[in-house]
């Protein structure tokens, strides 16, 4: 299931911009043109395009036909979309109301939009997957390479090859390295950025010619990829020399249909992310098996690791982050999901990328560099049915390490149990509800401003050791046994029943906390 708000972040701001958040909760199934002379506006599900608008008028009587026959959202040019009329009518009706930029059209908006939307109806499907636009890719460097006669290869804004072309003759090392490797080489892509290859794409639409480099490198055309003002990727062809201005043109056509190949790619990509996230969120938050969920997980044993980021990053923007940075230092497929404000990961036991050992090094690395990175691991799963449970333990003990009551910044339950068996005792006292010496005492030092709780906390935390518990209250060891002959005085203690000790030292900690 896609709704149209998220249909539209998952295309990107190139080409779309929601106007309008309608209730959010419409399924978006397929795409309809309506057609301003007819009265039909889809069906329930339809993402309904305004096809030949004329003016304000039609598109606001379009707008209350799609509220009328329950669509989920009525995409039209952005000349029109931000109308004060038109959104008001949008508001008013509580329909998704999407901005088209004027550089595509209609019938390229329907096919990028059902490739989408395939794709979130059946994320599993080989038929609604990224083999199609892969192999339109593929057929797309072919067609470039009969223009510029040369070798190419399509490569996204990570210098990640998408496609490339099959005549491999006239070629260079690093042409083939690319390829073999599928990305450019770090030295090479090294040498472009430092004769500012990478900064001119990212600003520029216009092709290039980048001259002969070290190693063999050939000279190469180079034509950047960009939809809305949005860099997408980029054309690189081996050539000989200067590229005359008549193929240079075909190629910038062929960048444009490129363009949207590449934005249903990134959008296919994206509903495959979200459904693997909501897959693993729901064996996260609850394992059935009478209802099985079907998640790509590491090696047995797992065990779930709740992560946190430096305040100022909302959820979705900690989840992109542990995404990227598990990627760029060799997690292939990073197993994450976002469930009640956290982040979570499933990991491994065993070693190498992905693993907890791996993880736990990884985090103590940042820490350096970014105070507030911490990873807290629960216990291992030996299968699904322990995953929730595993969940419960690392949110727990994520929560210890940020209050600073255990240490971090990477901890796992085996090396907390104590904090977590103490804590779990603590959470479960009523402090309203006191009662003992300790409840003597508390009434003693708010009457009397006294700290005699204080006193008997540090007595308490160093048996035997008064010279201690005196230098942690700042002092002298006559004057801390002076006070502890008062407190028993004022409650009755029977500080030589260990029992009595334990459940002192529980109800101290009940009401620190609560302070």
């Amino acid at each position: 299931m896609i709704t149209a708000p998220d249909l539209i972040v998952a295309v990107g701001p190139a080409l779309f911009e929601v106007v309008v958040t309608g209730k959010g909760d419409g399924e978006v199934r397929d795409v309809f043109l309506a057609d301003p002379q007819e009265p039909a506006t889809g069906q329930p599900g339809d993402l309904v395009l305004g096809l030949g608008l004329r003016d304000a008028e039609d598109a606001v009587e379009l707008v209350e036909r799609c509220a009328a026959g329950n669509a989920s959202g009525v995409v039209v040019r952005t000349t029109l979309a931000h109308e004060p009329t038109l959104v008001a009518a949008a508001e008013r009706w509580q329909l998704t109301l999407v901005a088209l930029q004027p550089s595509v059209t209609w019938a390229h908006v329907v096919w990028l939009l059902r490739g989408v939307i395939d794709r979130a109806a059946a994320p599993d499907s080989p038929a609604a997957g990224d083999a199609g636009v892969h192999q339109e890719l593929f057929a797309l460097a072919d067609a470039a390479a009969a223009i510029v006669d040369a070798p190419v290869t399509i490569e996204d804004n990570q210098s990640r090859v998408l496609a490339y072309s099959s005549g491999q003759d006239f070629t260079d090392p690093t042409r083939v390295s690319t390829i073999v490797g599928r990305r450019v080489p770090a030295e090479v892509i090294a040498h472009f950025r430092a004769r500012g290859i990478f900064r001119r794409l990212a600003r520029s639409s216009e092709p290039f010619l980048v001259p002969d480099g070290p190693n063999g490198i050939r000279p190469r055309l180079v034509v950047p990829v960009r939809a809305g003002g949005e860099w997408l990727g980029s054309i690189w062809a081996v050539v000989d020399g200067p590229v005359s201005e008549e193929v240079t043109t075909e190629l910038s056509n062929a960048a444009s249909v490129l363009a949207l190949h590449l934005l249903r790619l990134r959008a296919q990509a994206d509903v495959a992310r979200r459904s693997a996230i909501d897959r693993l969120r729901t064996i996260l938050r609850q394992f059935s098996p009478d209802n099985p969920v079907d998640v790509r997980l590491p090696p047995q044993p797992w065990r779930v690791v709740a992560l946190g980021s430096p305040d100022g990053y909302d959820v979705p923007q900690q989840l992109d982050l542990w995404e990227s940075t598990g990627r760029r230092y060799g997690w292939s497929e990073p197993q994450l999901a976002d469930l009640d404000g956290t982040v979570l990961a499933v990991v491994t036991d065993n070693d190498g990328p992905g693993s907890w050992t791996w993880l736990s090094k990884l985090v103590t690395d940042q820490a350096k560099a970014t105070p507030g990175t911490v990873a807290a691991a629960g216990g291992p799963a030996r299968g699904p049915a322990d995953l929730p449970s595993s969940r419960a333990e690392a949110v727990e003990l994520l929560g210890l390490v940020r209050r600073g009551l255990a240490p971090g910044p990477a901890l796992r339950v085996e090396e907390a149990w104590h904090v977590l068996t103490v804590h779990r005792a603590v959470t479960s006292l009523d402090t309203t509800k006191l009662d003992g010496p300790l409840a003597t005492l508390l009434r003693h030092d708010i009457e009397h401003s006294t700290g005699f709780v204080e006193t008997l906390q540090a007595w308490l935390e160093y048996p035997g050791q008064p010279q201690r518990a005196a230098r942690q209250l700042h002092l002298h060891t006559n004057t801390l046994r002076h006070r502890m002959k008062r407190i028993g005085e004022i409650a009755e203690l029977d500080l030589s029943d260990p029992r009595e000790r334990l459940a002192l030292q529980l109800q101290i900690a009940a009401v620190r906390t609560e302070h």
